[in-house]
């Protein structure tokens, strides 16, 4: 997120941004996505509903970050080989996709995705662009091993990473087996590794 420039307004209180992703994945979780409200979040926070429009348009990109992007923070893994890299990755997306927020919000934020082409556009530029640049780190540290060829789709490989994940928990509703991440990873890992 960006911050206001400095000098301008008062400072953003961080602990009032907490509270608010804090409340909205559990609002998600208890009465699922069509039933959270800014109004409630907001309740729940204990703040005023334009704290959260200063920092979030609307429901859709408060949600999505309340819940979709712990893995997007998370420290970035350096095992020393890229499967094992690709393997704490993909289990960082199978743990957040495996949680109840996830399960509760994923059909709603679904349906705004699929009606509204800016929202698309918000959550590609917001959350998704960013986190896919910092991961590059791992692509880079691979190809330095020799283990990838300098010229690898990294986007398309980290889509295909995220969307095996997303299409077995989140479409299909399997429940994520012990070694899910680690067979994923590896076939990935397969696919890509220099020749």
């Amino acid at each position: 997120m960006t911050s206001s420039p400095a000098g301008r307004g008062r400072p953003r209180d961080e602990r009032s941004g907490a509270a608010i992703i804090q409340a909205a994945a559990e609002l998600v979780t208890e009465n699922g996505y069509a039933a959270t409200s800014i109004g409630a979040v907001a309740a729940r926070a204990r703040v005023g509903k334009d704290t959260i429009y200063r920092r979030w348009p609307g429901k859709p990109e408060l949600v999505y970050e309340a819940v979709f992007t712990a893995a997007d923070t998370a420290d970035l893994p350096d095992t020393g080989t890229l499967e094992g890299d690709l393997t704490a990755l993909v289990q960082s997306l199978v743990e957040e996709f495996s949680a109840p927020a996830a399960a509760a919000a994923l059909p709603g934020l679904l349906s705004d995705f699929a009606a509204t082409a800016e929202l698309r556009a918000t959550i590609r530029s917001r959350f998704l662009r960013p986190a896919k640049e910092r991961l590059l780190v791992v692509f880079d540290r691979a190809r330095m091993r020799g283990e990838t060829s300098v010229n690898l789709p990294a986007d398309l490989v980290l889509d295909t990473l995220a969307g095996a994940v997303f299409f077995h928990l989140g479409i299909i509703g399997e429940p994520p087996a012990p070694d899910l991440a680690r067979r994923i990873a590896a076939m990935i890992a397969k696919g890509i590794e220099a020749r």
